[in-house]
Formats: C-alpha cells, structure tokens, sequence
C-alpha cells in the first residue's frame, strides 16, 4: 500500500475539518486579513492536524510545512520563542518523526504503529525538557523577546510534543493541545495591534480541539492495534 495515500475521514472527522477551515476562512474575511502567508499557514496547519490523528504520515508532512512557515510568521512579531522552536526544533523532529512514522507502519497500512515510551524514553524527555526550558528562558531573554514567559513556555511544550510524536505516542496531542492554549496568549496579544494575525488566533483555537481528538483517536487507535 501507499504509505502517501490519502485516509478515509469519518463523518465527523470531515465535520472537523471543514469546521476548522470555515472558521480560519471566516475570521480572514471578516477582519479583512490580505496576509497570504498567514492564512495558508493556518489552512496547512488544521489540515495537517486532521492527518496526523489518523496517524497518517502525510501529516508530518504538513507539520513539517507548517512549522517552517510558522517559524517565518514568527520573526515579523519577534516571536524569537517560536522562531526557535519551530525552525530549529519542531521542524527538524518533524523530519525525523516522518522517517520514523515511514518505518513503522502499522501491518504494512498507511497507519503509523502507535508505541508506549519506555522507561529510558521518559527520563530523556525529562532531562532534555528541562534544559530546553532553561537555555530557551536566557537566550530568548537575550534577544529581547516579547512575551518572554509564554514564549518559553510555549517551547517547552512543542519540544515535549514533538519529542512525543517521534517516539509515536499518543500523548504526543496533549502536548500540543497545551502548547495550543499558550500559542493563543501568544497570538492575541499581536492581534490587537494588527488584525493580520487573527487568521492566526483562529488557527491556534481550531488546533486545540484538533489535538484534544486527536488524543482520544490514538488511544482508541492503540487499543484496537493492540498496545
């Protein structure tokens, strides 16, 4: 089988996209965002979210996308935080997680083989959080970042989800789930001062319960692949 191929959507998976696209799609027009980039990030973004609860590597494809252009999006509202993580960190885990997802399908489908970290695999993602967190909090404090807490907050969660998402966890979604709420701290505080970045709140808002089923889709996943 094509690992590229395309899932089948359940109905309310379908329900959830295009609930996710009209409401990025709406907040552009009714704020009158002409930003191209913004508004095709956040469309990438939700689609790639819909993908990756179905375990499907064409969404660490699109998070790939997404993570780069984000990272881009970033540095226009000195968001130093998010430009880090998503260009020096999301990204290149993403590529690593899309090999690793390509390696372990689930009996040969288009499904990626959904894992239980190990004991070794808790305590590295203990030990690497906290440093991130650390030198994330003195080298964005260094570039004068705006919203310095949140921003290194906001670090810390994508590294735990995107550490999460290459050891193909399910727990990788409530990761990002919480990095979504910080994200939008993040995104309405530069939308009241340039409408620009709504598309952008509407976004983060969709990926947030995004996320939270995307959490439940895994575990009912790995019950039924049998981990």
């Amino acid at each position: 089988m094509n690992r590229f191929t395309l899932p089948k959507l359940t109905k309310f998976e379908w329900a959830l996209w295009l609930g996710s696209v009209s409401v990025v799609l709406g907040a552009s027009l009714l704020f009158q965002s002409d930003d191209p980039v913004n508004l095709t990030a956040s469309l990438v973004g939700v689609t790639g979210a819909i993908l990756m609860s179905k375990g499907h590597v064409l969404g660490q494809v699109l998070s790939l996308i997404f993570a780069t252009s984000y990272g881009v999006i970033s540095i226009f509202f000195r968001y130093y935080g998010e430009v880090f993580t998503s260009l020096c960190m999301t990204a290149p885990i993403a590529l690593v997680s899309l090999i690793n997802w390509i390696r372990h399908p689930y009996q040969g489908s288009n499904e990626v083989e959904i894992s239980r970290l190990t004991l070794r695999q808790k305590g590295a993602m203990a030990v690497l959080a906290v440093a991130v967190t650390v030198l994330s909090w003195f080298v964005l404090d260094w570039l004068n970042t705006a919203n310095l807490l949140l921003s290194t907050i906001s670090v810390t969660a994508s590294f735990v989800a995107a550490y999460l998402s290459a050891c193909r966890s399910a727990y990788y979604a409530l990761a990002y789930a919480c990095n979504d709420l910080t994200l939008l701290g993040l995104w309405i505080s530069a939308a009241l001062t340039d409408v620009s970045c709504v598309p952008m709140v509407a976004c983060m808002s969709v990926f947030f319960f995004n996320d939270i089923y995307g959490y439940v889709s895994w575990k009912a996943r790995r019950q039924r692949q049998g981990g």
